[in-house]
Formats: C-alpha cells, structure tokens, sequence
C-alpha cells in the first residue's frame, strides 16, 4: 500500500512539474513580444513604434465577459479603451473584435461594436468577429477568415502569453499590448486555469485543428460595416 502511495505521488508530482514547466515555456518564450502595457496613462510611443515594426493589419481584440444591459465587463472595457488608444496613435489601421456570440441574447461582439463606435471609432474600420469562442479560434479566424498574419493582440498581461505563442504557432506575426489598468475579483483563479489554458493550447498549436466555424474570407483591409450583422 505505501509501495503504491509512493508511486502515485511520484506521478503526480511529476504531472504538476510538467504543467508548470509548459506554462512557464509559454511565457518565456512569447514575453518579447509584449510590447507594452497600458496602465490606463496611455500607451508610450517606444510601444507604438514596437508594433509599428511588423506593418500591422489590425488590432486583435479578444473578448470576455459582457454584462446586463450590454455594458463591457471592467475587463473588456480595458481591453477596448488599449486598442482604441492604439488605433487613434496610428498603430494600426482596423480593429478586429472577436468575442463569443454562441448563445441568442449574448453578443461580445455586438458590446463590442457598440463601445467602439461610442468612442467615436469610424465603423467602416472595426470588424466583428462572431464565431470567436476561444483564444484559439480567434486567432485562426483572423488569418483564416480576415486575412490578417500581422496583428497586434490586446488582453490582459496573463493572458498575452499563450495569445501570442498561439499566433506563433499559426504563423501570426504578433506583438502585444497588455490592458493591466486595474486588479478585478478572481484574479488568482483566473491565472491558475491559464496555467492549463497554456498546455491546451500548446498542444493544439502543434495540432492545429481548424476552429468550431470558417467561413468565406473577409479580407481586413475592406469595409469592416460588411461584418455588422450577425
């Protein structure tokens, strides 16, 4: 019985390393591309000129959780307010807003849309993307279905890491702008599910399965108003 204790252990101590091992491989391995982060002071010219660097198509917005009355998540919003500082220094010329549209009466894009356009973002160059229902889909979607292989990707820091080594994986070129400008409840829960998260992905980067939904191409450089209705 101790014999067998031993091993167990033995084995999921060794399935613990190796998670944590991956996990840190992601993060090493993409943290260069990390540009900058926007505090909510605004983001610095070095960061802009960094993204500048790969002639990038677009802004990647990946998106997370909506809430009632189709109001951005404190998170989301973050994420917004990042790419639309980036789009109006000229970073890139479009926005892509991805986000999860699987259930009738929520919409991440549509939030999306409507924040932006708020703001005063022309809708000719923001472009939804419906059928974003991971960080995975996201980012093969936007070469996919947008056309789009330089991107510059905006999501909290935790989350950058395994956005970017997806995008290295597809063949992305990608650089990334953190949206850390406050600290939100579940942090800590949040960045130990991305621990998993990053393994997940890793395996399927090697993989590469298509995503839930293609589609016909919608290259970026167009109107981006096409993509408005769901």
């Amino acid at each position: 019985m101790k014999r067998r204790f031993r091993v167990l252990t033995i084995i999921i101590a060794g399935a613990v390393l190796l998670v944590f091992g991956l996990s840190g491989f992601v993060a090493m391995s993409t943290s260069k591309d990390i540009v900058g982060m926007d505090r909510g002071s605004g983001i610095d010219r070095a960061a802009i000129d960094a993204c500048k660097e790969i002639d990038p198509q677009c802004i990647l917005v990946l998106g997370c959780a909506v809430w009632e009355n189709n109001e951005p998540s404190p998170m989301l919003k973050e994420r917004l307010d990042t790419a639309i500082a980036l789009y109006r220094q000229g970073a890139a010329p479009k926005l892509l807003l991805s986000g999860d549209n699987s259930e009738k009466y929520y919409s991440e894009p549509d939030c999306m849309l409507a924040y932006t356009l708020k703001q005063g973002i022309p809708p000719e160059d923001i472009f939804l993307d419906f059928a974003g229902f991971s960080t995975y889909d996201s980012i093969y979607r936007a070469k996919a279905v947008f056309r789009a292989d330089r991107v510059i990707v905006v999501t909290q820091k935790y989350h950058l890491f395994r956005a970017l080594k997806i995008c290295s994986a597809l063949g992305v070129t990608a650089r990334g702008v953190a949206s850390n400008q406050a600290k939100h409840e579940g942090r800590y829960f949040r960045e130990a599910r991305e621990v998993l998260a990053r393994c997940k992905d890793l395996v399927k980067g090697k993989m590469r399965p298509e995503p839930t939904f293609l589609g016909d191409e919608i290259p970026i450089d167009g109107d981006g108003t096409v993509t408005h209705v769901n």
